[in-house]
């Protein structure tokens, strides 16, 4: 688990405006809270802080959890808020507080998207998707009702893979599997279906657009 923010960096996270994110704090306190991926730059004037989606998580006092180390990896039950990306125990079961949170999960990313995009752009990833693909991808399944895979057993399994800027997808069922696609196209994804070599199996490759 995540070592928890300082008392003082809580209380920047706390004070951080409820609609936007946006951070007020010395240059150490946001600079420590970029650090640990709680708060980002605005690339553009006057470049103020704003609370990334893990910052949200922890202003709602759930601390964040790591993305998976490697291809085909889930992380490990922690107990703290993460994006499901299928594999976890339990990871099936999504009752009212969990949908709550995914919910204001992706709010938060779309607030992201409009704050950092050129334009405000929503419909399209942001730069801190393009850093977390696994997690983005997850989250916009996850918030669009898609069932995650728990140990066993069907749901989508978002995972790492060689290619740059790009996850692999897998649902044992065709048409789920065509249904996360269009949820990633919708989210502003770019999707192509393949298949196993050696086993047949159909996965999606996906990746943020970029225009």
């Amino acid at each position: 688990m995540t070592r928890p923010p300082t008392a003082a960096q809580r209380r920047v996270i706390d004070a951080a405006d409820p609609v936007t994110g946006r951070l007020r704090g010395t240059d150490s306190q946001l600079t420590a809270l970029m650090k640990r991926g709680l708060a980002f730059r605005h690339p553009r004037p006057p470049h103020d802080h704003f609370l990334t989606p893990e910052g949200h998580r922890v202003r709602q006092g759930i601390t964040q959890a790591p993305e998976p180390d490697g291809p085909g990896e889930a992380p490990a039950s922690t107990g703290v808020f993460a994006a499901r990306v299928g594999g976890e125990k339990a990871a099936a079961h999504a009752g009212p507080d969990r949908r709550r949170e995914v919910h204001s999960a992706w709010q938060g990313l779309l607030e992201l998207r409009r704050m950092t995009n050129p334009g405000g752009d929503v419909d399209r990833p942001c730069g801190w998707e393009r850093t977390h693909l696994v997690r983005a991808a997850a989250l916009a399944l996850e918030a669009a009702g898609h069932t995650p895979a728990g140990q066993q057993g069907g749901g989508y399994r978002v995972r790492q893979t060689p290619q740059p800027e790009a996850v692999a997808v897998h649902e044992p069922d065709g048409e789920a599997l065509q249904a996360c696609a269009a949820t990633l196209e919708g989210a502003g994804w770019q999707v192509s279906e393949h298949r196993e070599p050696r086993t047949g199996s159909r996965y999606l490759l996906a990746s943020p657009r970029r225009a």
